[in-house]
């Protein structure tokens, strides 16, 4: 039977019975989402399957039985081994099947579905003072299926052990569509017993024999002195062996106190040569660090952010536990003692030893760079050996690098012996280097008694290295005992038993060059838009929930949870837009469109992203590549092109304004305009003020300069937003840079950055209209005044898509460098005489919206400073207002824009009584970008403040 006919069984079984219509996909576009996990390897699926109920996936595995068709389970999809990825049938558990079905405090189990997120049953658990053992770094996203997929770790496996450490019971179903319940006993099995009693010697001699032994099948579990355990056999089976349905977990009581000891040593095989006799002291964890990942992380988030370290070149963190904090601050100093370290520092729990935490968080996308900036991948991600060989290891395989000439930022639970590293193999020219490589890291770890897998499974990277660490005796057990459970190799074929080549089905060589000559630079890529597109290696953290943690990416898909509308997801479509093969039709393809629709340009990914990819950039390239001579969406001549029309409101005085007003108060009236211009007759259209600040302010400047002695000079740059839009946004700043000491100084020629135009991929224009700025403000720039800006986006303009479009031009990186926000000038530039402080705002409650692209591009930090400094009880959102810009007002978009304003904005005006006319002396909405006090406005009836207006003490009396 075909492929076709398994498809058209599952939309009759699966598809549609219970609205669920779309949980059977086999288009082009859903198949290139999932055509690759967190690996290297592509393998394009036949269809997906997104699982309703445990009846769903007896459904498709009895049709995968019947049609010979494969299927691989998937949840989080940040298997970085090639182990999530098929042929056939994909099962994405973690769409649907994601509850928590029960947690028992007292017996300290947990009974969850296999899409559960691990952070969501941490959560829960935490209820009860418990959590759950092995917590890998992507615990936010990674999946309990996954982890059992894969015998996840993490830094606390050193404490509480494996994930196979952790399960008690599985509920599976095996590829014969045997339905049982795995635990103690072999019996469910049929077989597996004699299988067992003829092998014990070979059991007992090549499997468990350390912690970290994770390459292969876990087949130790079986036997008679391990209690016969099928459940912990069966993890760490990658898929290949049953599906999972349902799991029950042990869970570990959280520690009363932690304490984060940091030990700073010579180099990090140094600080693995003190792991073995630091582990009689118990720890929770120890990590290792090198001073290469570190620099790289100071660069990414900003020195500032990160703690001081100690001094060295690598180092330990080590977490323990005590019934208090003193308890367990007296065993850190005495494993500092011991350490025979350089210098240490401790943390107690806090800002700073979580700030620690993140670098290692981080680390799994940030080491997808290399020191030097150069793509760096998975494969040999992470090889354990035992620990009291970790140091002689880390330092053969830094010769083995070198001698590949190839490098890496090696980092690890070394508590354990195991080693994450991503490697600069180069995958652009094809797969014989890394081939030739990973055999001979294979044959270096299996010298030292190790496992080329310490807990994310052998996948398609490591399976065919195997027979360097097994015998032949060994290999054919793995082989009966599949046979066993699968005999049909129907569950994820080509892992783990009659494996494909580790050069097989790789992604980088299959994608194509797609070299810019127009649009955007893409100049950390080389111009590269592939290359630019396979910064994504799959980490997921678009999928996490990230505004528990201040982040905002990525706002469409905290509003659909649906993969296409993750960066990550539309990184794969791009991804296979370059290779061509599934995606055809390059640039004008309808999966593109489809993928880049709900794409909000929040550019958060830029930022939350460790792998640093940018999608805003790149959808704003793919829709100047689809539309350049060619006639556009309606929405790109209106709301594209919004700054244009408000210069010609301009020129009609007060007159146009104010018939524009009186126009948008009919509202049947506005309802047909809002449609006529391609947006949502939902929207309102904004009030126009009566004049521009501008056009005051050279009406009233003599006057004022006159009045107020000159200061250091800055240039006041009112972007079309805040001059025409919000005149009293820069009125505001003006009176502050005054009272500051500055000279303020407004071009009288305004200016546009080109944002609206930027965002449409309207590209050559947005060069034109930045060209004409550099005009106007490179010569105040190059005599050394700060630019100031005021409208997040277009500041983050001057920041960054300046450089983008006009990087060949100095006046360019000149005015970049000048460009300040308002927040940014009052705190780190102010005049040596000044003696402006912000006024007292205590008692005032401020709820702060920071804008997206201040988040991605900016930085909040200088604007929450001042807030602190005014005595502002501040609450801080994280996540998008949903609007952005013209991406909210488009139809088609207003049920997903108030979606994301749901994650955070609107519950949080709601939580806070935001009064829709806001005063200094009761709670105010703060909000420096138009688009979200818009959002605002429009949806809660809240009228929000830029940060100008609240800091400006009384307002202008003769100031412009």
């Amino acid at each position: 039977m075909s492929l076709a006919e398994a498809v058209a069984r599952l939309r009759a079984e699966i598809g549609g019975s219970d609205g669920g219509g779309d949980d059977v996909d086999d288009s082009v576009r859903r198949r290139a989402e999932y055509s690759t996990d967190a690996s290297n390897y592509r393998v394009v699926p036949g269809v997906v399957v997104r699982p309703r109920t445990c009846d769903d996936v007896l459904a498709a595995l009895d049709i995968a039985r019947g049609t010979g068709v494969p299927l691989t389970s998937r949840g989080g999809g940040t298997s970085i081994a090639g182990n999530a990825i098929g042929t056939g049938i994909v099962l994405d558990f973690s769409r649907h099947m994601n509850r928590i079905e029960d947690i028992d405090p007292e017996a300290r189990t947990a009974r969850v579905q296999p899409g559960v997120v691990l952070s969501d049953l941490q959560r829960a658990a935490g209820r009860h003072g418990l959590r759950f053992g092995p917590d890998p770094s992507t615990h936010t996203r990674a999946t309990l299926g996954g982890m059992i997929g894969n015998n996840a770790c993490g830094p606390h496996a050193v404490a509480y052990g494996r994930t196979a450490d952790n399960v008690t019971a599985l509920d599976v179903v095996d590829g014969s569509g045997r339905r049982f319940t795995a635990a103690r006993g072999l019996d469910p099995a049929p077989g597996l017993e004699a299988l067992v009693g003829s092998h014990l010697a070979v059991l007992r001699r090549e499997f468990g024999r350390f912690a970290r032994q994770a390459s292969g099948y876990s087949l130790e579990h079986l036997l008679p002195e391990n209690g016969r355990n099928l459940a912990r056999a069966l993890v760490g089976t990658e898929g290949t062996a049953a599906v999972l349905l349902d799991a029950e977990l042990t869970l570990v009581p959280i520690a009363a106190a932690r304490v984060l000891v940091v030990l700073g040593y010579p180099d990090m095989a140094s600080a693995a040569d003190a792991v073995p006799a630091l582990l009689a002291h118990e720890p929770l964890a120890v990590e290792g660090l090198d001073a290469r990942l570190v620099d790289v992380v100071r660069r990414h988030h900003g020195a500032g952010r990160v703690p001081q370290l100690p001094s060295g070149g690598g180092w330990l963190m080590i977490e323990v536990g005590g019934a208090d904090t003193a308890e367990a601050m007296v065993t850190a100093e005495v494993i500092a003692k011991d350490a025979q370290a350089l210098d240490h520092a401790v943390f107690p729990a806090g800002p700073e030893a979580t700030a620690m935490w993140r670098i290692r968080e981080d680390g799994a996308g940030l080491a997808g760079r290399t020191a030097s900036g150069a793509q760096a991948w998975p494969g040999w991600e992470d090889a354990a050996v035992p620990p009291e060989h970790l140091g002689a290891y880390l330092r053969d395989f830094e010769d083995l690098m070198t001698g590949y000439g190839v490098t890496g930022l090696p980092y690890g639970h070394f508590g354990d012996g195991c080693v994450h590293v991503r490697i600069d193999l180069p995958l652009e020219e094809g797969g014989d280097v890394m081939r030739d490589f990973l055999r001979d890291a294979a044959r270096l770890v299996a010298g030292y008694g190790g496992s080329l897998s310490g807990e994310h499974g052998d996948g398609r990277a490591r399976s065919a290295l195997l027979p360097a660490m097994y015998s032949p005796e060994a290999l054919d057990l793995f082989a009966r005992f599949k046979a066993l459970l699968d005999p049909d190799h129907l569950l994820n074929p080509g892992v783990l038993v009659s494996p494909r080549p580790v050069d097989a089905d790789l992604r980088r060589p299959a994608a194509q060059s797609v070299r810019l000559s127009h649009g955007l630079a893409l100049a950390d890529d080389g111009g590269d838009f592939t290359k630019a597109v396979h910064r994504c290696t799959g980490v997921g953290k678009c999928r996490a929930d990230n505004t528990a943690a201040g982040g905002f990416m990525c706002p469409s898909y905290q509003a659909t949870r649906d993969e296409k509308d993750s960066t990550r997801g539309r990184a794969r479509v791009l991804q296979e837009m370059t290779n061509g093969t599934l995606v055809q039709g390059g640039w004008h393809s309808p999966e593109v469109h489809d993928s880049l629709d709900l794409c909000l340009s929040c550019k958060a990914c830029g930022s939350d992203c460790p792998a640093g990819v940018d999608m805003a950039t790149y959808k704003s390239q793919a829709l100047y590549e689809r539309y350049r001579g060619r006639r556009r969406p309606r929405t790109h001549y209106t709301l594209g092109r919004l700054p244009a029309w408000l210069a010609l409101l301009r020129r009609t005085g007060r007159l146009g304004p104010a018939v524009a007003n009186s126009l948008a108060r009919i509202r049947p009236l506005t309802s047909v305009l809002l449609r006529l211009a391609g947006v949502d007759p939902r929207r309102r259209l904004p009030r126009l003020p009566g004049g521009t600040f501008t056009r005051r302010w050279h009406r009233t400047a003599r006057r004022v300069r006159a009045a107020r002695p000159a200061g250091p000079r800055v240039v006041l740059w009112a972007d079309s937003f805040s001059d025409t839009l919000s005149p009293d946004v820069p009125r505001a700043a003006a009176q502050l840079l005054h009272e500051a000491g500055f000279e303020v100084v407004v071009p009288e020629r305004q200016t546009c950055c080109g944002l609206t135009w930027i965002s449409t991929g309207q590209l050559d224009t947005a060069r034109a209209r930045l060209t004409g700025l550099l005009d106007v403000l490179a010569p105040c720039a190059e005599e050394g005044a700060l630019i100031v800006g005021l409208e997040p986006s277009c500041t983050a303009v001057l920041r960054s898509d300046l450089l983008e479009l006009l990087g060949d031009d100095p006046r360019a990186h000149t005015v970049a460098d000048a460009t300040r926000t308002l927040a940014e000038t009052l705190t780190r530039h102010l005049p040596a005489e000044s003696t402006w402080a912000p006024p007292d705002l205590t008692g005032v409650r401020a709820v702060v919206q920071p804008h997206c692209h201040q988040h991605a591009v900016l930085g909040f930090d200088a604007d929450r400073a001042l807030l602190d400094a005014a005595g502002a009880a501040v609450e801080q959102l994280a996540g998008c207002c949903g609007l952005a810009g013209n991406f909210g007002m488009e139809k088609g978009h207003y049920e997903v824009s108030v979606a994301v304003a749901e994650t955070s904005l609107l519950p949080a005006l709601r939580a806070a009584q935001v009064p829709q006319a806001s005063t200094p002396a009761e709670t105010v909405f703060v909000a420096d970008g138009f688009s979200c006090r818009t959002q605002a406005d429009d949806l809660a009836g809240v009228r929000g403040v830029h940060l100008a207006q609240l800091l400006t003490t009384t307002r202008p009396a003769d100031a412009p």
